[in-house]
């Protein structure tokens, strides 16, 4: 009990302090006019205030990911609370800013085309695909989802529940911003922190207590920690899909101080969603091991309901059947809107994106796979999601990295993170079983060479830069 305490008291205090450690390393500026108001087009770029970007923003990144995440994690025992806390403050946070504020700073501009500025244009061809094919697994992924449970508590077949959500998947992603997000996300928004509130408080009140720290691997399958926990809980901790999705908000913000409530704020919130399940699913069912049965009775899924409806009655079966279908429904139709978004900017260069049919047109474009993935077994790609989603996020901390770099500020406080989690994907891909399957030691080995090349580079950037700026001051003098 003591640790969940200590943890989220950490989390609130990362808010407080180093989130203004990382603006001021940032440099707002409020007399800068916001793409909100210089790119006005009414479609995307509309003016919103801090408090409903920061529920949206919350509902975007979240969905079920901090909450199916952290349940899955929670396998490893209380270790799992020093992820979500490290993770949250020091490289999720710092993720989730930068990635928010840079699209800001860049008249809105997407993902790939800020890795495109400071990382190159090879890199930007790379991620351009890989955010793409991520955006359609996730908005697929969170198709199928509703609609299977749908089918089990409504009149609507599969099929017909598949095509409802479809429909408002379409519309969320080709009408204005501010028609259906802006209206019904902040509502929705407010669901998801009620929810995992009043499980918290429940919590509370159980006859078992939150386990307190440990550093012993408690995972039954004896999966080890490192580096799988990292990429297990990723919302809550760094994901990736928040910088595809941080672009959609900073098109609406009115001011730059408004982005650390938004962007960082926003984390910090899905860090303590998060750190609310790891401890429900550790305690709940009595320990680790009773968590790995319930799970392979009912799926994540099956022990969101099971400790909804157990621990607060009807409205708990309620609020399950809202987290269920409608948080995986508002990260699909954002995960469409962005793959929308990016596939737009990539085609304005050959020719005219900006009327409402062509918007149509790309929509359906990249709705056409996103259906096609929902109706079948698609399982053998989204196991691909983890490593890709992680991939994403530590190509933004580099982005952010040499982005400081390059305007003569602190880089390292976006340079660390993205060190530790080079280490992270490099060692994944090569041990995971939807990777290599290489033995451990042998992943650990490539892992860490890999990761000393990328440090390597990361050196020569350093020197490059201050090579540079001698030059620069000694052509002054003369």
């Amino acid at each position: 009990m003591v640790t969940f305490f200590a943890s989220l008291f950490l989390l609130v205090a990362g808010y407080f302090v180093y989130a203004k450690v990382v603006e001021k390393i940032f440099g707002i500026d409020d007399s800068r006019q916001t793409p909100a108001y210089t790119q006005a087009d009414g479609m995307d770029y509309v003016p919103m205030s801090w408090w409903k970007g920061s529920l949206i923003q919350l509902l975007n990144i979240a969905g079920l990911g901090p909450i199916f995440g952290a349940i899955t994690g929670a396998l490893y025992g209380p270790v799992a609370f020093i992820w979500i806390v490290i993770g949250c403050i020091f490289a999720g946070g710092v993720h989730d800013y930068f990635s928010g504020m840079l699209s800001l700073r860049h008249n809105g501009e997407q993902y790939p085309s800020l890795v495109g500025r400071y990382l190159g244009n090879a890199m930007k061809a790379i991620i351009n695909i890989m955010s793409i094919i991520l955006m359609v697994l996730v908005a697929a992924a969170f198709v199928a989802g509703p609609a299977q449970l749908i089918d089990q508590i409504t009149p609507l077949n599969f099929t017909m529940a598949l095509v409802f959500v479809f429909v408002y998947f379409i519309l969320a992603a080709v009408l204005p911003v501010n028609r259906i997000i802006g209206k019904i996300y902040p509502i929705f928004g407010a669901i998801l922190i009620f929810m995992a509130v009043s499980i918290a408080i429940a919590l509370l009140f159980m006859d078992r207590s939150i386990p307190n720290l440990t550093f012993e691997n408690l995972h039954p399958g004896e999966l080890p920690i490192w580096p799988l926990l990292m990429v297990t809980i990723s919302c809550g901790a760094i994901s990736g899909f928040h910088c595809t999705q941080s672009p959609i908000v900073a098109r609406t913000m009115k001011k730059e101080s408004d982005g650390r409530k938004i962007f960082y704020g926003a984390m910090v919130g899905e860090g303590i969603i998060a750190l609310i399940w790891a401890a429900a699913g550790m305690t709940f069912f009595g320990g680790t091991g009773g968590l790995q049965e319930a799970m392979a009775a009912g799926g994540p899924a099956g022990v969101v309901n099971e400790i909804s409806t157990s621990l607060l009655g009807t409205l708990g079966g309620i609020l399950a059947i809202l987290g269920v279908i409608i948080l995986p429904i508002t990260t699909g139709d954002t995960a469409l809107r962005s793959s929308r978004m990016m596939l737009t900017d990539l085609l304005s260069k050959f020719m005219n994106t900006d009327n409402r049919g062509m918007i149509l047109f790309i929509t359906l474009a990249v709705g056409a796979p996103t259906f096609y993935l929902s109706t079948i077994d698609y399982s053998f790609l989204w196991r691909y999601v983890g490593w890709t989603n992680q991939f994403v996020a530590t190509v933004m901390l580099w982005t952010a990295a040499i982005y400081l770099l390059k305007q003569h500020k602190f880089h390292w406080i976006a340079g660390v993170p993205a060190i530790f989690m080079t280490a992270v994907v490099c060692t994944y891909i090569f041990y995971a079983p939807e990777g290599l399957q290489l033995p451990y030691n042998t992943s650990m080995i490539i892992g860490f060479i890999l990761t000393g090349i990328v440090l390597l580079w990361y050196a020569w950037m350093i020197i490059k830069h201050k090579q540079s700026i001698t030059a620069n001051q000694q052509s002054t003098v003369a």
